[in-house]
């Protein structure tokens, strides 16, 4: 049995940030400072006794704090934090805190241990970190081995064999695109250069989303996000009122268009280091903005979707991700992991290096284009 021989991994050996932790009484304007600072776009609030009482983010502050006209100097992160924030136990399955992360829709996670927060789980990194065990282990062949292992002699004659396996494989996590998450409906927010960043802040605000994209006519010039609002305006003091979006807005953003695959989407936001890639049709026409979480949650559903009608596919999926998340980085692709971290430009999210995996064998996919990857498990 797998679960027998690979224990199953907990919060506690994900690769977890350590988390900024501020008292209620913060001014937004520091809060943004210290964000900065770490290079972080979240931070963990505590009351007069210490104990956790909120999260705040880049959407919070760009939605209750910029969008509404409040001064950041003269507000206290309590007016602006999410309250009673979800957090998960160090020694939980992580299965169970990726599972509360796409339920809830959120990307930080609070991880507690022995009634202290020790450290923030990141959604996204939690998916580049699987995504880079996946394509090393399955390279070296050992997540193929543990996927099969037990399946055969589950399903007997019924049992496809590795080649079937390989190819459902590939179908699930090459085919889907980014335009089987995009709606006809679906309609980009949208601000001129030289509008003030306050209205941008609004306009995020009225959409419900965290970037708005940056034109002139039909021409893309750069993306805003509530990221940019906490690094580039309030952390340096700017007036939302008088700055313009020009002035702090990320310039050429990275495009995808709707043949892009969601797991192509996903590796450039990776190398890129950025959390948001605008979307362009067949005429280069800007259709979409998608973030982060919208590319994890359907990375995780297309892997979940595909095989929930099917329980053999299930079973060797399930294996699959188990043997993913078990795989150990070793110490040191841990620290340079975090040495890269710390020297990231204004943009950046830190860069990721893989973790190293052992000794096994190894197989590639091809994807429609032509273009060879590598897997992991």
């Amino acid at each position: 049995c797998l679960a027998r021989r690979s224990p199953e991994r907990t919060v506690k050996k994900l690769r977890l940030a350590k988390a900024l932790t501020l008292p209620e009484a913060t001014s937004v304007s520091e809060a943004c400072r210290r964000m900065a600072l770490k290079r972080v776009d979240a931070a963990l609030l505590t009351d007069s006794n210490g104990m956790l009482s909120g999260i705040l983010t880049a959407e919070d502050i760009s939605g209750r704090v910029i969008a509404e006209g409040l001064r950041p100097d003269e507000t206290n992160v309590a007016k602006a934090m999410t309250r009673n924030p979800v957090f998960v136990m160090s020694n939980s399955s992580a299965i169970e805190a990726l599972q509360k992360m796409v339920k809830g829709k959120f990307r930080h996670l609070p991880v507690v241990e022995h009634g202290e927060v020790i450290a923030m789980l990141d959604i996204t990194k939690f998916l580049y970190d699987a995504i880079s065990r996946m394509e090393k282990a399955a390279e070296q062949g050992s997540a193929i081995a543990a996927a099969m292992e037990g399946v055969e002699r589950q399903w007997g004659n019924d049992f496809p064999g590795p080649h079937s396996f390989i190819e459902n494989l590939r179908d699930q996590l090459f085919k889907p695109s980014l335009s089987t998450i995009i709606t006809e409906n679906n309609s980009v927010p949208v601000v001129s250069p030289s509008d003030p960043v306050i209205a941008a802040a609004k306009k995020m605000r009225e959409y419900r989303v965290n970037s708005v994209v940056v034109m002139t006519g039909n021409m893309l010039l750069g993306i805003l996000t509530s990221k940019d609002l906490v690094l580039r305006l309030v952390a340096q003091s700017l007036s939302p009122d008088v700055t313009l979006v020009e002035k702090v807005m990320t310039t050429n953003p990275d495009c995808a268009t709707l043949d892009t695959s969601i797991l192509e989407a996903l590796h450039s936001m990776q190398d890129g280091k950025y959390l948001h890639i605008p979307v362009a049709d067949k005429n280069g026409q800007i259709i979409a903005c998608l973030d982060a979480l919208q590319l994890t949650h359907a990375a995780i559903s297309m892997v979940e979707g595909a095989s929930e009608a099917n329980s053999m596919a299930n079973t060797m999926m399930q294996k699959f991700w188990d043997s993913a998340l078990a795989l150990q980085p070793t110490e040191e692709s841990d620290a340079r992991s975090e040495e890269s971290r710390m020297a990231t430009s204004d943009n950046a999210e830190g860069k990721h290096i893989p973790p190293h995996v052992g000794n096994s064998f190894s197989f590639k996919l091809q994807d429609r284009k032509g273009r060879m990857h590598r897997f992991s498990c």
